[in-house]
């Protein structure tokens, strides 16, 4: 009888066993999948934007839908209304705070330094929302609008008397024409390409990147575009009225910039070619120090194409108006730097003179010792923000071109920065894992915004452009991106950006943009506001980001969900409708995909 008890009674024991272990054999599970997720930052907060509400503004001809089965809800940390922003005075319509025409004028002319950046102090920061001027439309779609500007967008008609002869820009009605003319190719730019096509292999993909220094309106980028070649145009905010804001308009890419005592803001190595059509460059003066920054964003083979004075001076002198030795002087001291620097004229012809620098790196760094060159110090000749231009060579990258392929191979192909092992922690494998994500992600943002890649969206800004996977991504021959590289990222990764055929800009987000407002129809912001979290204000930075976007002008916000709710109650007072969506994998995810759109509304002479 006791061995039966006995029995009954282990039996009751491995059951009760069974069932403990049983039990935390699911806990474990349950609470291996919840790590695994990366649910547990801000849990409180995903848990409540993942319910349904019926409280999300979406303007209809956007589409914007997620494509999960619920809608993400509306979730604010705080019971106090957002800060409403009041237009600003309609005086500030074209305002670029950092290149603020008064403020300009209170620097020195000396060296262009009163055409550098030079932006607020923190006080004097505009706290309201830029107007857009009256009867502002959107732009029409490319390729039209590389012809066609509507007047009201930009209504500043300096330039159509002052270039009148020279073809630039027309008025018409009510809009500016743009006949493909410039400067130094009243044929047009057509042709003007096709005599540099003929030194230059621009067909064949080996030519992608381009920078066009003093750009005008930039008709040069403009055309280059149907060749499948990329400019980053520039020219100064001076008295040629709205020059880089036309470019803009018409969508071709171009900032404020300027070549005076600072770096221009590119990396090393970056372009196939660089472009001076009478740009007003004086590129022998100081020992050729313009030159020798143009050489350091220059790749090794690489050409600079210079048109206009002084070249065929002897021909010329007398319609520019200037002496004779004048221009001979400036031209030899212009071949004595292209020499020290190895670039090899491969035409002169007409007012067009050719140059190519040297593949060799090797043989004209020796070349360069024999003449007593002296080589820049600085071992990292990307670490350009503010820095001041050096009277030195950059010396070249053996890597810089080494497995560089033709455009668009390009476009996928390991970069030599990645395959080099040149950019710290980021391997092959890592690139190619970030090619896949990216690919990923704007699959999932064209089924929340069914347009994005449809024509709408032109002139598209990624503020933190990583390696270029969100570009690399979207390609398409309806819009292009500027991949901005934050001087404050882990990671300088801007180079890669150009070597995939791509272009971009550095930039610190705590300061004005150098553009004109209303220059972009499409922002993405990934990881923007985390990078930025107690660097400055986020008020600062979106307000920012209102100024440059166009109305009815679209924002995809990627980022962890307790700063995008931060940033959802911000742009509730700048008249921006938005829609908080989860991340595609899924709610348990802690990152979230916030979308905005720009409400269309334009300032009058009353807005205070």
């Amino acid at each position: 009888m006791a061995n039966k008890f006995n029995s009954v009674d282990n039996r009751t024991r491995n059951s009760v066993s069974i069932f403990i272990i049983a039990g935390l054999c699911c806990f474990f599970y349950l609470l291996g999948a919840w790590q695994r997720s990366g649910f547990g930052k801000g849990d409180s907060i995903a848990l409540e934007i993942t319910k349904t509400s019926t409280n999300c503004n979406i303007l209809p001809n956007l589409n914007f839908e997620t494509h999960h089965g619920n809608e993400a809800g509306i979730f604010s940390d705080s019971d106090s209304k957002p800060t409403i922003y009041k237009p600003c005075h309609h005086k500030y319509t074209d305002y670029t705070p950092c290149q603020d025409q008064r403020r300009a004028m209170t620097f020195s002319r000396e060296s262009m330094i009163y055409r550098e950046r030079h932006c607020p102090l923190q006080k004097d920061k505009l706290h309201c929302l830029i107007p857009a001027p009256k009867g502002y439309v959107t732009p029409f779609p490319w390729p039209k609008s590389r012809d066609y500007v509507p007047y009201a967008n930009a209504p500043y008609k300096s330039l159509t008397v002052e270039k009148a002869i020279q073809n630039w820009i027309q008025y018409e009605g009510n809009v500016f024409r743009f006949p493909g003319g410039g400067t130094q190719f009243p044929q047009g730019a057509d042709k003007y390409i096709d005599q540099l096509a003929s030194v230059i292999p621009i067909a064949n993909g080996t030519v992608r990147t381009a920078l066009d220094t003093g750009c005008g309106v930039a008709s040069w980028g403009a055309y280059l575009w149907k060749r499948n070649v990329i400019a980053m145009s520039f020219a100064p905010r001076d008295s040629h009225e709205a020059q880089v804001q036309f470019a803009l308009e018409r969508g071709v890419p171009a900032v404020i910039g300027v070549l005076g005592t600072v770096k221009i803001p590119y990396p090393s190595s970056a372009f196939d070619m660089a472009h001076c059509s009478r740009c007003l460059i004086p590129w022998g003066v100081n020992d050729g120090l313009y030159m020798k920054e143009v050489d350091r964003v220059l790749r090794p083979g690489g050409y600079w194409v210079l048109s206009g004075p002084p070249i065929n001076w002897k021909i010329n002198y007398k319609a520019w108006q200037r002496p004779m030795e004048e221009l001979k002087e400036e031209q030899r001291k212009i071949e004595e730097v292209a020499k020290l620097l190895c670039w090899e004229k491969k035409s002169e012809k007409g007012e067009i003179a050719i140059w190519q620098k040297s593949m060799d790196t090797d043989s004209c760094r020796s070349t360069q010792e024999n003449s007593g060159a002296e080589f820049c110090k600085s071992e990292d000749a990307d670490n350009v923000w503010y820095k001041k231009m050096e009277q030195c060579i950059t010396p070249n990258n053996n890597n810089a071109n080494s497995g560089l392929k033709p455009f668009p191979e390009r476009l996928y192909a390991v970069p030599p920065r990645i395959a080099s092992g040149s950019i710290s922690g980021v391997s092959v494998e890592a690139y190619l894992e970030d090619n896949k994500q990216w690919k990923k992600h704007v699959n999932a943002y064209r089924k929340i915004n069914k347009i994005i890649d449809s024509g709408r969206y032109r002139n598209i800004m990624d503020m933190n452009a990583g390696l270029g996977g969100f570009a690399a991504a979207l390609q398409s021959p309806k819009l292009w991106v500027m991949n901005v590289v934050p001087t404050i990222a882990k990671k300088n990764t801007l180079g890669v950006v150009y070597e995939r055929g791509l272009v971009g800009i550095y930039h610190d987000w705590c300061e004005g943009f150098s553009t004109y407002p209303r220059t972009y129809d499409l922002i993405h912001a990934n990881g923007v506001f985390s990078l930025y979290n107690d660097k400055c204000n986020f008020e600062d930075i979106l307000l920012e980001m209102d100024r440059i976007l166009r109305p009815e002008g679209a924002v995809i916000f990627r980022d962890e969900v307790d700063v995008l709710v931060k940033v959802k109650k911000i742009i509730g007072g700048m008249r921006w409708d938005s829609k908080m969506i989860d991340h595609e994998d899924g709610p348990l995810v802690p990152e979230k995909i916030l979308v905005a759109v720009k409400q269309y509304w334009v300032g009058n002479s009353t807005s205070g």
